[in-house]
């Protein structure tokens, strides 16, 4: 059967610029990535990008607090988010800023184009503003309780608890989060988006394969609502895009960050120009654009960003894949509560490949909240990728090296095995590509456990008692190498750095369409140790920055 190859853009939300990446940040990182890779090893054209969303009142007011322009404060981030993110293996093409020329540009050209159809109204509207800081509030820097279920904490421009989308002055005894005190009222010009004249647009589009269900009923409660228009602008003092023809008016950060995604690959264009903007952006473009986002930014991605791109002439996404939060041993993650993991701690007591499996056993389709519990975590690592996977490898290899000098046996042992593990690919091969990676992590473990099964069976230990059994020795052990690979090739997309090493002691590459053809009188390497057990300790160095009370 030959494959249609297929050309696709894919994103993920935009990590913000004002602090460092803690291990719920980097779920849906690993989430995008173990699709790229799998979709890479299908022979399709992927082009995977992300950038740092650079703009905003928070990151003015960190800046300031740090004495350093904001600019100097963004481009160290960046630095540090780019660096977080390859050493978890990220595959991206290009890795950038909200804060670009390319960004700045195609942000002017879609305003303007939505102003010359009507799509932009000015009015008149009332803001909370802190006479003590002597700024209008955004909505992060407000916080009271929520109108519609009254949670108390709740920031000033959706409810954590019940998902409610309302403005500052909706809420119930509004606090500035700047000052503490209770902000006056002030009238002010602004620049809105008139979202609600897509509706009917929006209504056709979320049931065009394009959204989960989970995701299309929240948008539906969203219409029995009624969309509002949205506003764009926000007053000086900010960081960031000036509004053309004004002199105190800036973009919104949530109106330049989608169009990050834009600029972002607009300076991959740049780079590389083998590389079309317009084959992916044009209206009537064939190409594929995936987009991977949290569950709390919905409305952004759902609503406001196909309605922009529609506004503006641009295509719409594929599909937009949602996925939960992270908790850690049953607790939010939380920086003022103490509940974080931050990469750089992770990353100094345990692997990386580590977390991106075990995030793979628990990520699916769905939009389900996922648990880091560290005591389950500790055992799935140590009982799959060490007891079964490397196991596996090792116990093969040695007698391999040994007593063969690293040639494997020129015939399969049980041609059958081989062919049920290598057919396997077909349920796998449809489970990576719905996301469904929990299911196919289940398959290729009882794959695993059946591959080790083989050996203990035959145990091919106490053959070697016998004499002349050399030739049937070798052909047991190279069988558990030959399945060993087939296993190695489906867990690539998520064990990239295990993957890499397998390649060099197998001797050869890990390629989907060689999956079918066994490695007969072939030389392997001499296998070493280089992925270990979890230990308690590391956990209680990782436990130490949590510090989670509920383990």
């Amino acid at each position: 059967m030959i494959m249609t190859t297929k050309k696709i853009l894919v994103t993920c939300a935009l990590p913000y610029a004002n602090g460092s990446l803690h291990i719920g940040h980097i779920l849906e990182h690993i989430q995008a990535d173990i699709w790229v890779r799998y979709q890479r090893m299908q022979g399709h054209q992927v082009y995977f990008i992300c950038a740092d969303d650079a703009h905003g009142t928070a990151i003015m007011l960190k800046a300031q607090k740090l004495n350093i322009n904001p600019e100097k404060m963004i481009t160290q981030i960046q630095l540090e988010h780019e660096r977080d993110c390859y050493a978890f293996s990220i595959s991206y093409d290009n890795y950038h800023s909200t804060h670009s020329k390319e960004t700045h540009e195609l942000l002017n050209m879609i305003y303007f184009r939505l102003k010359k159809m009507g799509f932009i109204k000015c009015k008149s509207v009332s803001q909370l503003y802190d006479s003590e800081k002597q700024m209008f509030l955004p909505d992060r820097f407000v916080k009271g309780t929520c109108p519609k279920c009254t949670a108390s904490k709740q920031y000033g421009d959706n409810c954590e608890i019940c998902g409610t989308i309302y403005t500052p002055l909706d809420l119930i005894h509004p606090k500035s989060v700047l000052s503490n005190t209770t902000p006056i009222v002030k009238q002010s010009k602004h620049l809105f988006f008139d979202l609600p004249i897509f509706t009917n647009m929006l209504k056709t589009w979320i049931h065009s394969s394009a959204l989960q269900k989970e995701v299309i009923n929240k948008i539906e409660e969203w219409f029995k609502l009624g969309l509002k228009q949205w506003n764009i602008s926000r007053d000086a003092p900010y960081f960031g895009f000036k509004i053309p023809n004004t002199t105190d008016k800036y973009f919104y950060v949530w109106m330049d960050a989608p169009i990050g995604y834009m600029g972002t690959f607009k300076n991959l264009c740049n780079k590389n120009n083998n590389i079309s903007f317009q084959d992916f952006w044009h209206p009537d473009s064939t190409t594929e654009l995936y987009q991977f986002i949290g569950k709390d930014i919905i409305y952004f991605h759902c609503l406001f960003w196909p309605a922009i791109l529609q506004g503006s002439n641009f295509r719409k996404p594929t599909n937009i894949i949602v996925h939960g939060h992270v908790t850690i041993n049953g607790a939010k993650i939380s920086k003022s509560k103490g509940t974080v993991i931050h990469i750089q701690t992770y990353l100094s007591h345990l692997h990386s490949d580590y977390l991106r499996y075990y995030y793979a056993t628990k990520l699916s389709s769905r939009i389900n909240d996922i648990d880091l519990n560290l005591t389950d975590f500790t055992n799935k690592v140590n009982a799959d990728i060490i007891n079964k996977i490397l196991n596996l490898a090792s116990r093969n290899a040695k007698f391999i090296s040994q007593y063969n000098n690293g040639q494997l046996s020129n015939k399969l042992e049980n041609p059958g095995l081989y062919e049920k593990f290598a057919n396997s690919r077909h349920m796998i091969e449809e489970l990576f590509n719905k996301r469904d990676f929990n299911a196919a992590i289940k398959k290729i473990m009882k794959l695993a456990d059946e591959a080790n099964q083989y050996i203990d069976k035959l145990a091919p230990w106490h053959i070697a008692n016998k004499n002349n059994q050399k030739d049937k020795i070798l052909s047991i052990y190279s069988m558990g190498i030959q399945l060993f690979r087939i296993l190695m090739i489906y867990l690539k997309p998520v064990l990239p750095k295990l993957a890499k090493y397998s390649e060099n002691f197998l001797n050869t590459d890990l390629t989907w369409d060689s999956i079918m053809t066994p490695l007969l009188n072939h030389r392997i390497n001499q296998f070493n140790t280089v992925f270990y057990r979890i230990n308690s300790k590391q956990i209680s160095c990782i436990k130490n920055e949590s510090k989670l009370n509920n383990d």
